[in-house]
Formats: C-alpha cells, sequence, structure tokens
C-alpha cells in the first residue's frame, strides 16, 4: 500500500499543503475526480489545498502545473479542495487503505432543488481508497458508489445536514494484474471492508465537527 506524502504547491501567491500518492507501476482507478477521473490506468493522485474563493475553471491545466511541480509524469488523478490538508483521516485495515480529506462548510443534498446551493465553492470531502486486489470494471464502479453510502453514512451519524458537499469525489485504487474480484458492494468482502475504512476515515477527517 502507498502511503501519501505531504508536500507544498503554489497557488495564488502562497504555499499550500498537497498530498501525493506515487505507484511504482501505474494502478487501475476508478475516479468521479474531473481531473483523471473515469476508467484507466494512473501513475499517481493528488490532492491539493485551495483558496475557498478558488475560482479557476481550466482545472487540467491547473493540476498539470501542480503535477508538474511535483515530479508527477503520465496519467493521474487530481483532486481539490478547500479542506485542510493537516492532520487527514487515513485509515488502513484487512489490507485497504483510505485517505479522506473533509470539508462540509456547504453540505447538500444529493436530492434538492437545481439552486438548492449557491455556486460551487470547494468545501469537498475528497476520498482515496486503495485495495490489494484486482476488480472488475463493474467492481471497480461499485466500489465507488460503496465508498459514497459509507461516507454519506458518516455524515448523517454526525448529524452533517447533507449527504456531501457538491464538488466531492472519489477515487478507487487496484492492481491492474491478478485475478479480478467481481464484487464490491456493502455486503461483498471488499466492499463491506472499502465501506468501514470510509466510514471510520471520514469520522476521523470531520474531528470535532458538530451541528
Amino acid at each position: 500500500m502507498v502511503v501519501p506524502e505531504l508536500a507544498s504547491h503554489a497557488t495564488c501567491d502562497r504555499d499550500r499543503p498537497v498530498l501525493v500518492w506515487r505507484f511504482v507501476e501505474p494502478l487501475r482507478a476508478a475516479s468521479t475526480a474531473t481531473v483523471g477521473g473515469g476508467l484507466g490506468e494512473r501513475g499517481w493522485v493528488l490532492n491539493a489545498q485551495v483558496p475557498m474563493g478558488y475560482d479557476r475553471v481550466d482545472l487540467d491545466a491547473h493540476v498539470a502545473e501542480i503535477a508538474d511541480g511535483l515530479g508527477c509524469a503520465g496519467p493521474g488523478v487530481g483532486l481539490l479542495t478547500a479542506a485542510s490538508l493537516e492532520p487527514w483521516g487515513m485509515v488502513a485495515d484487512d489490507d485497504v487503505t483510505c485517505s479522506a480529506t473533509v470539508g462540509v462548510s456547504k453540505p447538500t443534498w444529493a436530492a434538492d432543488v437545481d439552486d438548492a446551493v449557491s455556486e460551487w465553492q470547494p468545501g469537498t470531502i475528497n476520498i482515496v481508497v486503495e485495495l490489494p486486489v484486482r476488480l472488475t470494471d463493474a467492481a471497480l464502479l461499485n466500489a465507488v458508489v460503496t465508498a459514497t453510502e459509507a461516507k454519506s453514512q458518516a455524515l448523517f451519524e454526525r448529524g452533517v445536514p447533507g449527504t456531501g458537499t457538491a464538488s466531492d469525489a472519489v477515487c478507487v485504487l487496484c492492481p491492474t494484474t491478478g485475478p479480478a474480484e467481481p464484487f464490491a458492494g456493502p455486503r461483498s468482502m471488499w466492499g463491506s471492508r472499502i465501506g468501514r475504512n470510509v466510514h471510520a476515515a471520514v469520522l476521523e477527517g470531520l474531528g470535532s465537527w458538530a451541528p
């Protein structure tokens, strides 16, 4: 399992923290991130802090700038958040590793009217999960759903008034070789481990937050 390193990048004339995962060999990824999302092989993941007033829309270019500055080459996944990265919630159990940076300044419900929240702002819960076994494409997508459900469960238990924020992202990583596990729902072996670790990491990331 890869433990992220805490580095820094320059945004808006000051240095800000960034978590960086570097893989010796590319991993298979399923991600909802705007930059490097979808299904495919990825050589790195970064989760970079940006200011609350962040208004850049050229996210591909910005993530590329950060990645270049950190020496990350080739395809990767770029996550952005205004949440604090120090400390971040990280849980490793049953061979599954999960990191969650948690910002809930603007929570929202998944089912609501179109203008239920104001214009996009980065509060953002970013979740990165690494598995030791290969998953089928369908199972990778199922793993993203399981992680999202576990995140919402943690928010519900802590009284957060929403299922997440409007800019949350998930990235699930697994090896590219080996027998492929076909299931990652919450009651499958690997899905249940994802659910427990994401739930614990989000709770840790919430810290002392209270309604």
